[in-house]
């Protein structure tokens, strides 16, 4: 009997997509175990990232003995918070087990092929068209820095404000919008745009509402406002703010809101930005996006910390009713011609690489 692999690795990616920014430090990684051609047990990382998805995949009252797998990404072989993957796999006798990537992490990094032999278990690696699929988890474990993405929203005629309304583009937009948003477990924003929209930052989806990614506020001045809705959030998501400023008053008010004041020595130049992001890893928010204005998005684009750009763009003209505050840098060297595909009724949706 012939096996698509293809079919059952892409159905393991699928399945991993669900939790891509709920899993703390670890990937998302997706797990199918199948027998006789036909899948009887599946599982994903957990959120927060354990148990791991080959644990959840195998925990059921099942005979797996003979059974293959599909995974993501090469098994874990070493003993951390919870046993490796390999002890489980070789616990219920799986014969063979099908992966796409290899895990940078140096504690199981090519090491599975031996610990899995032990018991003449088969690892083989086998090819995916899911070549981003783990770009932040590569880019995390390279750099010791968290992944940044960004999004923003543009008029037919490239207008990111509307004098007279608080939206550039649709409802289905937005909604789109928060989805990108629920993929992440940290939103970057300034005191500027959050004062200027009165924005809550959280994932208003049926199904999502229960995802709040944290949120990283860059208040230079400590000018963020008292009376701003997403205040009524701090005690449901953790909310950090990023100053220099020295202003006690509103250091002790954002404090008994529940927020983190974090005190920076300055915040001038691309070192401090990376300051900033390095305490961020250190809170272990792995996968972050922007949600600014033009003039912080062009300083981070400027400095090279931004990965990709999600352009959400309206299929109206505002005319005299728009206006930028800063230049649209990131169209100069990229014309949005291949649109995504999803329905934004009459919207586009664009993913431009920046770096």
């Amino acid at each position: 009997m012939r096996i698509n692999h293809s079919f059952f690795s892409n159905l393991a990616f699928k399945i991993a997509e669900k939790n891509i920014g709920s899993t703390n430090i670890n990937p998302s990684v997706g797990c199918l175990v199948v027998k006789n051609n036909s899948v009887i047990s599946s599982g994903l990382t957990s959120v927060n990232g354990r148990p791991h998805a080959e644990f959840n995949a195998l925990k059921k009252n099942i005979d797996f003995t003979g059974s293959e797998m599909y995974l993501t990404l090469e098994p874990c072989t070493h003993f951390g918070l919870t046993p490796p993957c390999t002890e489980i796999i070789k616990k219920k006798k799986i014969k063979r087990v099908f992966y796409c990537f290899n895990d940078p992490d140096v504690r199981t990094y090519k090491m599975a092929k031996k610990e899995l032999g032990k018991k003449n278990i088969k690892l083989i690696k086998i090819n995916n068209l899911k070549n981003n699929f783990y770009e932040s988890y590569f880019f995390n474990k390279k750099k010791d820095l968290p992944f940044l993405d960004a999004k923003i929203a543009l008029s037919k005629d490239l207008f990111t404000i509307h004098k007279k309304s608080k939206w550039i583009t649709n409802y289905r937009s937005r909604i789109v919008g928060h989805l990108i948003r629920s993929r992440y477990d940290g939103i970057i924003s300034t005191s500027k745009s959050i004062n200027k929209d009165n924005s809550l930052l959280n994932c208003r989806i049926d199904g999502l509402n229960q995802l709040k990614p944290d949120l990283f506020i860059i208040d230079r001045n400590l000018k963020l406002k008292k009376n701003l809705k997403l205040l009524n959030l701090s005690n449901k998501r953790k909310t950090f703010i990023f100053t220099i400023s020295n202003n006690i008053n509103k250091i002790n008010y954002f404090k008994k809101k529940g927020c983190r004041i974090i005190k920076l020595k300055k915040l001038n130049s691309k070192q401090d930005f990376n300051v900033i992001l390095r305490k961020i890893y250190k809170l272990n928010r792995r996968r972050l996006i922007v949600e600014s204005g033009l003039i912080f998005l062009n300083i981070l684009i400027k400095y090279k910390l931004i990965n990709n750009l999600f352009i959400f763009k309206s299929n109206k003209k505002v005319k005299n009713k728009g206006y930028n505050n800063d230049k649209i840098i990131f169209l100069r060297k990229n014309k949005l011609n291949n649109a995504l595909k999803v329905n934004l009724n009459g919207d586009k949706l664009f993913k431009l690489r920046i770096k």
